[in-house]
């Protein structure tokens, strides 16, 4: 076996290892983890995350996804508190406690001291008979038979199926709250994500030109709107409202048609009934449209008005696409 076949026979056992794991997960899920659940969604405090070593670095990352779906969380190394950090821990809050093997000498102090102040104890471990698995309140239970690591030292397969365990800890809790995608865009308001989720196409059109023309104008003056806006296009209107559409591509296929055009004027050039979005619609919903038609440009009316255009840049430049 030459190196790159080794490479890529490594990566795939580790894979491999790791996928069996989590799906094993599935059989350890029980009324336990769900009487967990429930009492984090009933408490009136904040969960507490703490664990030691790798199993800090999983408790940094499920605060996370606690705290982007609704249930507030605090991280809280496990050696920090036994050295003065334990007072981040206040009245109703619920203790999580992640550790593979539940025995390390950090926990065995930190638990004890949890207990005394009478806050709920949750483990993730992947050893219930373990001393942190006898003093919790509740375990949940990341069993792995063997680590990814060919000597089943490195955590690899435990830190993942902490996490597993962690991300549906709070998917739970989100569908117990019954949060919303409008939930997620208030915490994440300026990700792309979050911008998919609020972003509407009057915050788009409001940072454009308004380039316009009525059906009459002649071809020359259209010329010049469309260059003086710089967006490839302009809406023909009447009565304010859209009855066509003249992009630079209708000027080139004018062009490449007749040597004169004088005389000529919007309505003779213009598509009519054009691709329109409504202005309190989703700019992901422009997108859409955009990528459906194969147009880069979409004019917008707001109750049958017409308010602007969205253009391909805008979306790019928000992080939409």
């Amino acid at each position: 076996m030459n190196k790159q076949e080794r490479i890529i026979s490594v990566a795939k056992n580790t894979i491999e290892t790791e996928s069996k794991a989590i799906a094993n997960l599935a059989h350890l899920v029980d009324r336990e983890f769900a009487g967990a659940v429930d009492y984090i969604y009933h408490s009136k405090g904040r969960v507490i995350v703490t664990g030691i070593g790798k199993s800090a670095n999983i408790a940094t990352k499920i605060v996370a996804t606690l705290n982007s779906t609704g249930t507030p969380a605090i991280f809280m190394h496990a050696a920090d508190a036994i050295h003065g950090d334990l007072g981040t821990i206040q009245e109703n809050d619920t203790v999580i406690c992640i550790s593979k093997s539940g025995n390390t000498p950090e926990i065995k102090v930190l638990v004890p001291l949890i207990k005394a102040i009478d806050n709920k104890l949750i483990a993730i471990t992947g050893n219930r008979e373990s001393f942190l698995g006898q003093q919790a309140d509740f375990v949940l239970n990341a069993y792995v038979e063997k680590e990814a690591c060919p000597n089943n030292l490195a955590p690899t397969t435990s830190t993942t199926a902490q996490l597993v365990i962690g991300d549906a800890l709070a998917m739970c809790l989100l569908d117990l709250r019954g949060f919303s995608s409008k939930d997620f865009a208030k915490f994440h308001p300026g990700g792309s994500l979050g911008k998919k989720l609020y972003l509407r196409v009057s915050n788009l059109t409001s940072l454009n030109e308004k380039p316009q023309v009525s059906p009459d104008t002649d071809v020359k003056k259209v010329i010049v709107e469309i260059s003086e806006k710089m967006l490839g296009v302009t809406a023909v209107v009447e009565n304010d409202e859209i009855v066509g559409i003249i992009t630079d591509g209708d000027l080139r296929r004018m062009l490449t048609r007749t040597d004169n055009f004088a005389g000529l004027t919007a309505k003779d050039i213009m598509t009519q009934n054009p691709k329109k979005i409504a202005n309190n619609a989703m700019a992901v919903e422009a997108m859409e449209m955009m990528d459906s038609y194969g147009i880069t440009q979409i004019l917008a009316e707001d109750k049958g008005k017409y308010s602007g255009v969205v253009h391909i840049h805008n979306l790019t430049k928000e992080g939409i696409i």
